[in-house]
């Protein structure tokens, strides 16, 4: 969803979910920043390099590193979920940017969205799937 501002800039959007994690991102022309929650996106994603990596990775493929401000709510789930939910959340709203680029992040697979949640526990199981142990006598 492209939403215009007052001041003429173009604000591009998208949602990206991951396990019980959703991230809306707002694609908006500025340095380069991360914003998440609030808090620059170093610290919400606590200095790690790979969540960074994983997050930012959409416009690192395109060389729009330093383009674009990005700015995030995100909730549930944990770090890595968040992570990958902003990841999938930047790339759709790369692609409302310019149709061209939904190309290049499919081939590399940024728009597929990872599906895998937890399974719900079954009555009669301790877990999902752990089942009490069998006793014969």
């Amino acid at each position: 969803m492209t939403i215009s501002t007052n001041n003429s800039k173009t604000i591009y959007s998208g949602t990206g979910r991951r396990k019980t994690s959703i991230a809306r991102v707002k694609l908006v022309p500025g340095s380069g920043k991360l914003i998440i929650n609030g808090l620059p996106g170093e610290s919400y994603l606590q200095f790690s390099p790979n969540y960074l990596r994983v997050s930012c990775s959409p416009l690192k493929l395109l060389g729009l590193n330093k383009e674009y401000d990005i700015y995030v709510k995100a909730e549930g789930g944990g770090l890595t979920g968040q992570a990958n939910a902003i990841k999938l959340g930047l790339t759709r709203a790369l692609c409302e940017m310019n149709p061209e680029n939904r190309t290049t992040l499919k081939a590399k697979g940024f728009l597929t969205r990872d599906a895998r949640i937890k399974e719900r526990k079954k009555y009669g199981l301790r877990k999902a799937r752990k089942a009490p142990q069998y006793s014969k006598r």
